[in-house]
């Protein structure tokens, strides 16, 4: 309040004016600087003799230190006898203090030297017993001196001013302030301003004179505040004063204009002259140590207070953000690295904070608002001082020759009297705005590089220090040997997570855990290196996250296992861990076994990986050196390794995903962190499938490479029992979050394993026939096709989720087919009749049948139809195969007969939709041409041998569209091996096309087509024939019978032809069947 006074009376007042101005964002602070007590203590320190020079070459170059008189000090005492007597004395009001922690007693104003003898304020802490913890140190150290302090509006310029001036108040006055004058002297300008500003900043309504002569009271007198201005012998106005005080603050804040800077505004004694000084500047032109500048360190805590205050704000939001950073990096820039590493490394950890580490993509949205200039620690967020969008300013030229360091000058204190004479034209937004990240890289790297500068300043304190404690007799010293042989066992996992959940659980408040710095707890030190680890540790946490994100494995395990050494550093300089530590825990080794799964995945790229792993910037280095300072940094080592061995790399996903598990179990975590429970079983629960497939694999392939002649090894025997405990394993996972999709999956996986296991004990190899169907066979089947039920149970329909479904049904379709199949073809005859096999194979085709969807279009619609077309095949076939060996039982005969006929037209209609199995479909015709030819030996009629005959040569007809193929595929080969031969100008193999032609096969099955084709037409024409010398001419059966001559007259002919080619005979073929087709059908052949 003081100092606004002067400032306000400068133009009415000839006495000097000193006083010191720093900038902190858009608000000036304004101190007294008595220049004259300062020389008298750098007299005796010997400090900031520059300032003393100075004063003395541009200033007074004859300064002596002016004694206050007898009368000065007469009146002081007066008054504090008058003030002590009207507050304590008989009928007297009390004094109410605002608060309780507030001075109860009228203090001296502070001087600039108090700041020098303060206790730093603790480090900045997120805990709200911290926060209050380091309210109440920092209140002992930067003590308020102010009764009262208050946000005084005066017209449109907002102040915060602190008040010391006695209120008083009872009954009918509730508050007035009481002054003591002589009647004597009559009250000046001066006077009267100083008491009409007194109730005017501390919104007190009436003024009580006290007029007394020689001590003795003569009369008391009530004046109000609005009528003070007009007192006799006092009269001024209020908007001269409001003109001044504009004009004052306006110049100050377009020159003090450099944050972090000490400024000087100095008016001699009878001068007319304001001037103002940059100390910071001077200081630095005097080739003196910075630090030699008194108001340094002052500023420094000042520009550390209030971003101190900000931060700790509840309604603060990111606008404020732009405002402490500067603030902060001002303070930082002013301090000695060496004297003050606290304070340092409290700032540095409040610039880490400010980044933001849960929500990393919300700070790419663009530029911050310039709302960031709303910087003042007031109370009143929403008001700003004025800027002035006029460019106008005012020429200090003359003065400014006069004395070159002065940064401005106020020719005449007259010209304060003008309306807005002097103009703000300074505007500092921008250099308060908010660095945008354009990625989380380079916004973790900036807090890593604060908290890099902080870890210094902590480190470098503790080697100044050099205090350590000394060491507990009662405490053996750790042996830091370790037995290559059990190092990375699950035994060590098991005894970490204990000896950590025990850390959790149990606060000693008097044990000191072992470090290797010495750091006690409750130092600073070892507070600020807390925190400033565990924010290392959480920044190294997103940065793996995000390379993983870009998958940039290598990099990204080189950035978890950097906040897992943080994590152990943390863990052995705290003396008790809180549960949240626990999550953090979990959350990196759940990321680090995502990591290792991904690394198992791509192992292709492990040397670029590799590379990545190894390369470490200058300041992880630094971070790692100051970790291992109080740390091995060594518990989760195991969970960090880079293998090239692809079952090593999946089994370490596995464990730290276990111990991921056993993290989130502890205390109330599981309930409280509900979601990343799901999220660390549903991880667990899939990377113990992909350990059960690794292992069926590679049984798989053990399998395929042993002797036919040896057994199933142990080695086999070994990999499957891993691969179903681990099946087992994830089973339980998923069923403990109810996930009935993965589950399905996992049962899936585990039918495979059975089948797997069913064709090691075929005892089947590369060059030797393979026995009957065995017993172990059938068992592991059974299984399979069990763990298939069970899948297509846990899912429950198809809605549930199409895609596993489908794969389910058709894993239970195959294992069906496969199984009817070796029954089949490999009859275990040893062991059961023919009838019980014959029943057992149709049960099997059948299931299969059921659970192969044909009418559903997918990508998997060919292959069923193939396989439900290849079923009927099979089915036809052993029907007919039964009709043939059986012998009497009519009513069966008939049935096979049926059945068999049912399949046959079944298989051909599902074949003939395909248009990649033509070989398929033309050996299902000829057996149902073999049928019909084994149906005519039991006929003795000749017409009912003629009616067969026909039939079958109607099915021959119907082959046609598989011999177009074939014809077709033989093309497509001649013209990729034509292309081969142009391109190479040599000659090319069939066999190096990409046809799918067998043309062994063809060749074997177009002989038999063509043998079966004539002997049907022989024998045709044969019974024709006979029938026509015993009937009545027909003209149809003549113009056929003519036709069927011609036909066989050309098969025999081109069957006589020793050099005719595949190609030709398909041809001919087709021509023959085009000519026995109906006329409807050759015409529409044709056609097409």
């Amino acid at each position: 309040m003081t100092n606004i006074k002067k400032l306000l009376k400068i133009p009415y007042s000839k006495s000097h004016v000193s006083m010191a101005v720093h900038r902190v964002g858009r608000t000036l602070l304004i101190d007294d600087l008595d220049i004259q007590e300062l020389f008298v203590r750098s007299s005796q320190t010997g400090d900031w003799t520059w300032l003393k020079e100075f004063y003395q070459r541009l200033v007074d170059q004859k300064w002596q230190r002016k004694k206050k008189s007898k009368e000065h000090w007469y009146q002081k005492a007066m008054l504090s006898k008058f003030l002590y007597y009207s507050i304590n004395g008989d009928g007297a009001a009390e004094p109410v203090s605002s608060s309780s922690d507030e001075p109860t007693e009228v203090q001296s104003p502070r001087s600039s030297d108090d700041l020098n003898t303060t206790s730093w304020p603790a480090p900045f802490e997120m805990s709200p017993s911290s926060v209050s913890e380091d309210a109440d140190s920092s209140k002992e150290g930067l003590k308020n001196d102010f009764v009262r302090n208050i946000l005084w509006t005066f017209e449109d310029i907002h102040m915060l001013v602190g008040s010391n001036m006695p209120i008083f108040g009872g009954g009918r006055y509730p508050a007035v302030s009481l002054r003591l004058r002589d009647s004597n002297k009559p009250i000046n300008v001066l006077t009267g301003i100083d008491y009409w500003l007194d109730n005017l900043m501390c919104n007190v309504p009436e003024l009580v004179m006290c007029f007394h002569v020689n001590g003795i009271v003569q009369k008391y007198e009530m004046i109000k505040t609005e009528d003070i201005p007009n007192l006799e012998h006092s009269k001024f106005s209020t908007k001269v004063v409001k003109d001044i005080a504009q004009n004052i603050l306006s110049f100050l804040k377009s020159n003090c204009t450099k944050e972090g800077h000490t400024y000087w505004l100095f008016k001699a004694s009878g001068s007319d002259v304001v001037k103002l000084y940059d100390l910071t500047t001077l200081c630095e032109e005097a080739a003196e140590d910075k630090y030699q500048n008194p108001f340094t360190l002052p500023v420094a805590v000042l520009l550390y207070k209030v971003a101190y205050n900000m931060m700790l704000k509840k309604n603060q939001n990111r606008k404020h953000y732009g405002t402490i950073r500067t603030l902060l990096l001002n303070c930082i820039k002013l301090l000695d690295k060496e004297r003050h590493p606290q304070i340092l490394a409290s700032a540095n950890f409040m610039l880490s904070e400010l980044f933001q580490l849960n929500d990393p993509k919300k700070e790419e949205t663009g530029l911050l608002p310039n709302g960031n200039s709303d910087d003042s620690y007031s109370e009143e967020e929403d008001e700003e001082m004025p800027d002035s969008d006029e460019t106008s300013s005012y020429s200090n030229g003359s003065d400014i020759a006069e004395d070159s360091k002065a940064v401005a000058v106020i020719k005449s204190v007259g010209e304060l009297y003008v309306p807005e004479k002097y103009k703000s034209t300074h505007h500092i937004r921008s250099s308060c705005a908010f660095p945008v990240c354009h990625d989380t890289e380079e916004r973790c790297r900036l807090i890593l590089g604060y908290v890099l500068e902080g870890l210094r300043s902590v480190d470098n304190s503790i080697e100044r220090n050099g205090q350590l404690p000394s060491a507990d007799p009662n405490t053996p010293i750790p042996l830091k040997y370790e037995d290559e042989s059990d190092s990375g066992n699950s035994s060590d996992l098991e005894k970490q997570l204990s000896l950590l959940l025990d850390k959790m659980g149990f606060l000693q408040e008097d044990s000191v855990f072992p470090n290797r710095s010495g750091m006690v707890p409750g130092t600073w030190q070892y507070k600020m290196k807390l925190q400033l680890i565990l924010k290392a540790s959480k920044a190294y946490y997103v940065l793996a996250d995000a390379a993983t994100g870009l998958q940039k494995y290598g990099r990204a395990l080189r950035y978890i296992k950097l906040a897992l050494q943080c994590h152990d550093a943390y863990s052995s300089l705290s003396t008790s861990l809180f549960p949240e530590l626990a999550l953090l825990l979990s959350n990196y080794l759940t990321l680090c076994g995502d990591i290792h799964l991904m690394l198992a995945q791509n192992a292709n790229n492990r040397e670029a990986y590799l590379e990545e792993y190894n390369y470490q910037t200058k300041d992880d280095q630094e971070i790692s050196h100051s970790l291992r300072q109080e740390s091995s940094c060594q518990a989760f080592g195991w969970a960090t390794d880079l293998s090239t061995d692809l079952e090593y790399q999946l089994s370490l996903s596995c464990r730290c995903y276990e111990a991921a598990h056993e993290l989130i179990l502890h205390g109330e975590l599981k309930a409280q962190n509900a979601d990343h429970y799901m999220r660390v079983l549903k991880r667990l629960g899939n990377i113990r499938n992909e350990i059960g497939v690794f292992y069926m694999n590679k049984a798989a392939t053990v399998q395929t490479e042993r002797a036919v002649s040896k057994g199933i090894s142990t080695l086999e025997k070994e990999l499957w029992k891993k691969s179903f405990s681990y099946f087992e394993k994830g089973i339980q996972d998923f069923e403990a979050i109810g996930d009935a999709t993965n589950i399905a999956l996992l049962l899936c996986n585990t039918g495979r394993l059975m089948r797997v296991c069913a064709q090691a004990h075929c005892g089947i190899g590369k060059h030797v026939n393979r026995g009957e169907f065995s017993h172990e066979e059938a068992l592991y089947y059974n299984k399979a096709i069990d763990y298939y039920s069970k899948a297509l149970k846990s899912l429950g329909n198809r809605e549930t989720h199409i895609v596993v479904w489908d794969s389910v049904n058709w894993e239970l379709s195959t294992t069906y087919f496969t199984l009817a199949t070796l029954q089949q073809d490999y009859a275990p005859l040893t062991r059961k009749a023919q009838e019980q096999i014959e029943r057992e194979v149709t049960e099997a085709m059948l299931k299969s049948l059921k659970y192969c969807d044909i009418h559903t279009e997918s990508a998997r619609q060919p292959l069923c139809q193939y396989r439900a077309a290849t079923i009927h095949h099979r089915l036809a076939s052993m029907y007919h195969s039964c009709l043939r060996n059986q012998v009497g039982d009519e009513q069966q005969r008939k049935q096979h007969k049926v059945l068999a006929e049912r399949h046959y037209s079944k298989a051909v209609k599902l074949f003939n939709t395909l248009n990649d199995a033509p070989h398929e479909h033309l050996r299902v015709q000829l057996e149902r041409v073999a049928f019909a030819e084994f149906q005519m030996t039991g006929q003795n009629s000749n017409a009912v041998k003629l009616k067969t005959l026909s039939r079958a040569l109607e099915i021959m007809t119907e082959t046609k569209s598989a011999f177009l193929l074939i014809a077709n595929e033989i093309a497509v080969e001649q013209d990729q091996v034509n292309d081969i031969e142009r391109s190479t100008g040599g000659t090319a193999s069939e066999s190096g096309t990409s046809s799918n032609v067998n043309r062994e096969e063809v060749l074997k099955l177009l002989n038999i087509f063509e043998s079966r084709l004539t002997f049907f037409l022989l024998q045709i024409i044969k019974l024709t024939s006979a029938k026509k010398k015993t009937s009545t001419s027909n003209t149809d059966e003549d113009s056929m019978l003519t036709n069927y001559k011609q036909v066989y007259s050309t098969l025999l002919r081109a069957a006589a032809e020793k050099n005719t080619t595949m190609v030709q005979r398909i041809k001919t073929i087709i021509d023959a069947l085009n000519q026995l087709a109906p006329k409807e059908q050759s015409g529409s052949a044709g056609t097409q």
